[in-house]
């Protein structure tokens, strides 16, 4: 199994998104902050149905791609599901579900008056 250069991993990723209209889409460079993945990309869906299709779309282009999901999760109520593409996670959620935990601000890197000290 080939695996592709996490950019165009990346850019492919993307453009099926866009291809099935996921809204607020935000791609995160996360190479400084962890080792487990290089970008997050995270996506919002209309509703559960939705949410299925943005990640059907996802999961076929990485099997066309010859780099099928190492893991996916969250599929029994399509509210947030978890893609594992390896250099690329990605996470598609409901417009609630993505205001409530709100992993955009969770992964901004720390400055240092964001920090506090004792």
């Amino acid at each position: 199994m080939a695996s592709l250069m996490p950019l165009r991993l990346r850019d492919l990723v993307v453009a099926a998104l866009e291809d099935h209209k996921g809204r607020d889409i935000v791609v995160l460079d996360v190479t400084s902050l962890t080792d487990i993945t290089d970008f997050m990309i995270i996506v919002s869906g209309t509703s559960n149905r939705h949410v299925k299709a943005l990640v059907d779309q996802v999961v076929d282009m990485a099997k066309v791609q010859q780099n099928p999901p190492l893991g996916v999760e969250g599929r029994e109520t399509y509210e947030w599901v978890l893609l594992d593409l390896g250099d690329v996670l990605v996470h598609v959620m409901q417009m609630a579900t993505r205001e409530f935990y709100a992993l955009e601000r969770l992964w901004q890197p720390l400055t240092a008056d964001s920090t506090t000290s004792n």
